[in-house]
């Protein structure tokens, strides 16, 4: 008798992403695991990302549309849709590599008490070239410190979550009355860490990376947002909430993680040719806290020193050191 649902949903969250899509949904359907279904969820979308989606007679493609919700409206969208006993999680603009999914599967059988599969990524630019640039997190014994500091998922293309360990992570806020939020929609930002950090503090299930570089990871420069110090106070609400849940984590980790989050701040400044902008968050990285000097030397120096070169020289040396700092997630 055939299953009557798949082994795994992938929600793909699209937002005017007309211009990706296909080459998104084209890598997920070669995947190596067939046993799937993808859920894209349509946010709103003013452009033709709904007619390319429609145009897939594959059946394993649902379409669902709703006004816009940010991207945590739409990831928690797809996750109430999803019937896979697994749920991965990729943006409308990044790829999946063909074996991705077989390996994450895989690694959430071999182990289970693992509710969160992830791997490193790769970078790529607008037109899908390699730019060289790799994110290799920590892949093993993952804390909730680590999470908190460096957050070792890395994006929001590199998670294959066990459909059982969503049970426990999900809550109704008052006023939804459509589905539950497993990601908090308040956050239009930051609302990724928030969700890793929540569920590695409430539940028992680990959190864990296999090796690779699975995805790749679309860096879109233009679209970067230019407040960023927007950003900066968005995480800090995040890591107001989280005081809540676990007061000691963010006590003896605040400082260190403010760091991180600064010194990210300060390489999508140099991203964003601000150069008097990201010397000022690389500074403010330091006074906050020398754990990412310490820990970190070279990353943290090559970003406090390409900020002040642009901030002192202009955009004429940029092109020196954006291979060096373009694209990176982690803090």
């Amino acid at each position: 008798m055939k299953n009557l649902f798949p082994a795994a949903s992938i929600v793909v969250p699209a937002y005017n992403a007309a211009t990706t899509i296909r080459e998104t949904l084209d890598s997920l359907l070669d995947q190596t695991f067939a046993d799937f279904e993808i859920i894209v969820v349509d946010d709103g979308s003013s452009d033709s990302t709904v007619a390319i989606v429609k145009g897939y007679a594959d059946p394993r493609i649902r379409l669902i549309s709703q006004a816009n919700r940010g991207l945590a409206g739409a990831h928690n969208t797809g996750i109430a849709a999803a019937k896979g006993a697994y749920v991965g999680f990729c943006d409308a603009d990044d790829l999946w590599l063909p074996e991705k999914l077989e390996l994450h599967i895989r690694h959430l059988e071999d182990n289970p008490d693992v509710g969160i599969s992830f791997a490193g990524s790769s970078m790529i630019d607008r037109d899908g070239k390699s730019v060289g640039i790799n994110q290799s997190p920590k892949l093993k014994n993952i804390t909730a410190a680590d999470v908190f500091c460096r957050n070792p998922i890395g994006n929001g293309s590199a998670a294959v979550i066990r459909a059982a360990a969503l049970e426990g992570f999900g809550y109704r806020p008052a006023g939804e009355t459509e589905r539950d939020w497993w990601f908090d929609e308040n956050f239009r930002q930051s609302d990724d860490i928030e969700g890793w950090l929540r569920f590695i503090v409430t539940q028992d299930w680990k959190i864990e990376g296999i090796p690779g570089h699975l995805t790749l990871y679309r860096i879109h420069i233009g679209g970067l947002s230019a407040n960023v110090e927007k950003q900066f106070q968005t995480w800090l609400a995040m890591r107001d909430k989280i005081a809540r849940l676990a007061p000691a984590l963010v006590e003896r980790h605040g400082d260190r993680a403010a760091a991180y989050q600064l010194r990210y701040l300060a390489r999508r400044c140099v991203s964003l040719r601000q150069g008097r902008a990201a010397l000022g968050y690389a500074l403010r990285s330091l006074k906050a806290s020398r754990r990412p000097l310490i820990e970190e030397p070279v990353k943290t120096t090559v970003t406090l020193a390409a900020a002040a070169v642009i901030a002192l020289a202009g955009d004429g040396l940029y092109a020196h050191v954006e291979n060096r700092l373009l694209g990176t997630s982690n803090a």
